[in-house]
């Protein structure tokens, strides 16, 4: 499947406004043509990111007004760091910048999806890896006593310290 181009983002300090609706009806958020986005009670909401031609889930973030309003305003991905307590744009340090091309709302607009391309080796986990879900949980008749998680990828696509650098790790124990 062949994805059309994506515009190039606008200059800095050009975007138009992005204009989120009040909630006023069931009907209104859930049937409407009007962005009305419930963040959480930390001011959050959830984004799922996939890869845009394989359909390969990346990772699950989550973006706060200014990031949901950053990435419509110039079509790559931004998000919240939840550990790092700041704006993200995503690839800003590793050049793995995220082209979004295609977003979407849930039903009750309390969960994002973004379908991305993304730059260089196309990874999007800061351990190195294409994917953030890159180990497999065993359930049901897969499970063995002991058995652990089982890895997805066979590889890193990146060396992290080669990358990042002294940039603290955002894993928060």
């Amino acid at each position: 499947m062949t994805l059309p181009e994506t515009p190039s983002p606008a200059p800095q300090g050009t975007e138009t406004p992005v204009q989120f609706g009040r909630r006023l009806s069931i009907e209104q958020v859930e049937e409407g043509q009007e962005l009305a986005p419930r963040f959480d009670a930390d001011g959050l909401i959830a984004c799922i990111t996939t890869e845009a031609a394989s359909g390969q889930v990346l990772m699950l973030g989550y973006m706060n007004r200014e990031a949901l309003e950053r990435t419509i305003q110039t079509g790559e991905a931004h998000y919240w760091s939840r550990s790092r307590k700041t704006l993200w744009h995503k690839g800003a340090t590793s050049g793995l910048v995220q082209v979004v091309e295609e977003m979407r709302i849930d039903d009750d607009q309390d969960a994002v999806w973004l379908r991305v391309r993304v730059a260089g080796s196309g990874a999007s986990c800061h351990v190195g890896y294409r994917s953030c879900f890159y180990r497999r949980v065993p359930v049901g008749a897969q499970r063995q006593a002991g058995a652990g998680l089982q890895f997805t990828e066979s590889g890193k696509t990146f060396d992290p310290q080669a990358v990042y650098g002294d940039v603290p790790n955002p894993t928060v124990l």
